[in-house]
């Protein structure tokens, strides 16, 4: 089976089992922050968690699951993280159709907890930074249908728990959930969503496939776990939304149409607190959740989030980019750069290819800056990257900015009241067939020498003096 559980279980040496109790408040995202300084990426696992009346939580909090580039690239069973722009684009575009199940077999359905009794309190979810409201879902993935076409969309999204059955939930503008939640205001109706949590991050980034509207994440999650994602009809929305039969915890209920609340401050992926906003009111109606549940926390803003939701975009990127540069061979957004930076590597573009190359993935809503490169400049290493930039590089002639793009409503560097943002796109490739100049010749030593090197190097490293 492919859940959460079977993850923990079959990578349980990158696991680190906390041995004292936590608070929800904080504990877990500083020791996150002091991880990631260090460049360490343990999966965290809390079995005793201090919820804010002092009790002990029932439920156990994992987090930092998708923390390593490796370790989430091996849960998809790709063998070189290197390699996912272009496997992802594959996959995700070779749609599974879902297995429906009943709900007799749906292990997430083991226990229902209806009106009163779905107590959002009960749940441990984190108070993740200073200046924020309350405890926030951070893994949840929102499943709203479009009113028109009856198709279902996902995404994660974030949500503050105000009371034992009322939260908020801020589903970005541009994102195809806010489309439906304004389809059925417009219509004065309740929008019927789900939030579900926890599963096998071949799930989590599958339901982040970058799709079309309206467009079913379901068989392109399929398509990455190479088989049929088993779902099972909600409680409250029976088939009109279907969520993983194999998840940890769904909550369930409708927007309570015409009424917003302030939401925020919250941490977001850039790094900042992203301001208070007017968020739609979400009533729960049922919590389900399986046997000894697990409760999933992104921390939001470091690597455990962008990770996952990078490798989606480099996929959604590559097919885009190779659609108009054939020459394309890789595309990696770093975890350092949020999600704003796109670097791209071809392999002996022709004219002009580099500038479509550009163009096409500045296209890209989330993208704000593009470094296209050749295939000599390794595209994970930022000192490769830095070195093509400073030296195949005129201003003048190399860059191309474009004002006027749809960009992330997050960016903290956008101007108050501005709807859209300022993008720029540099060829640092080198081919005089795209130049007009001389390609220089590398300065590298002998091959041989090379080889040499690194026999000496490698029999006295023990020897070496350390600064």
């Amino acid at each position: 089976m492919t859940d959460l559980r079977s993850f923990l279980h079959e990578h349980a040496a990158a696991v680190w089992s906390l041995p004292k109790p936590v608070s929800v408040r904080h504990s877990l995202t500083a020791l996150q922050h002091r991880l990631d300084r260090s460049g360490h990426f343990p999966v965290l696992l809390a079995r005793k968690v201090v919820l804010p009346d002092g009790q002990l939580s029932d439920i156990p909090v994992v987090t930092n699951l998708t923390a390593s580039r490796e370790l989430t690239a091996q849960a998809l069973g790709v063998t070189n993280h290197r390699d996912m722009a272009a496997w992802f684009a594959a996959r995700s575009a070779s749609a599974i159709a879902p297995q429906v199940l009943s709900r007799d077999r749906a292990p997430v359905q083991s226990r229902v907890f209806q009106g009163d009794e779905a107590d959002l309190t009960r749940l441990p979810a984190l108070i993740q930074h200073c200046g924020e409201p309350g405890p926030y879902l951070t893994a949840a993935h929102a499943t709203t249908y479009d009113p028109d076409t009856g198709v279902d969309n996902t995404a994660i999204q974030r949500c503050w728990i105000k009371g034992p059955r009322i939260m908020s939930w801020w589903p970005y503008p541009a994102t195809h959930n806010a489309r439906n939640l304004r389809k059925f205001t417009a219509r004065g109706e309740a929008c019927p969503v789900v939030f579900w949590i926890g599963h096998h991050p071949r799930v989590l980034i599958g339901t982040q496939a970058k799709l079309s509207y309206p467009q079913s994440h379901w068989q392109a999650a399929g398509g990455v776990l190479g088989s049929a994602l088993r779902v099972v009809p909600s409680i409250s929305h029976g088939e009109r939304i279907m969520v993983p039969a194999d998840a940890e915890i769904v909550i369930e209920g409708r927007t309570l149409p015409g009424q917003l609340a302030p939401d925020g401050p919250f941490g977001e992926y850039t790094g900042y607190m992203g301001p208070a906003v007017d968020a739609p009111l979400v009533e729960v109606s049922c919590i389900t959740m399986r046997d000894e549940a697990i409760y999933h926390d992104y921390g939001s803003g470091l690597t455990d989030m962008l990770v996952p939701d990078n490798m989606a975009m480099e996929g959604k990127l590559f097919g885009m980019i190779k659609a108009v540069a054939p020459s394309l061979r890789n595309v990696y957004v770093p975890a350092s750069t949020r999600r704003f930076v796109a670097i791209v590597q071809l392999a002996e573009p022709l004219a002009g290819e580099a500038r479509d190359a550009l163009v096409a993935a500045l296209a890209y809503r989330r993208v704000k800056a593009v470094i296209v490169v050749d295939a000599d400049v390794d595209i994970f290493d930022k000192h490769a990257v830095d070195w093509a930039v400073a030296t195949r590089t005129q201003w003048r002639r190399d860059t191309v900015v474009v004002d006027g793009l749809s960009g992330s409503s997050l960016d903290p560097s956008l101007p108050e009241g501005e709807g859209t943002t300022s993008k720029i796109g540099i060829d640092a490739t080198r081919s005089g067939r795209n130049k007009g100049k001389p390609v220089p010749v590398l300065a590298v030593p002998d091959t041989a020498d090379l080889e040499a090197a690194d026999l000496l190097a490698g029999a006295n490293v023990q020897n070496w003096p350390i600064a």
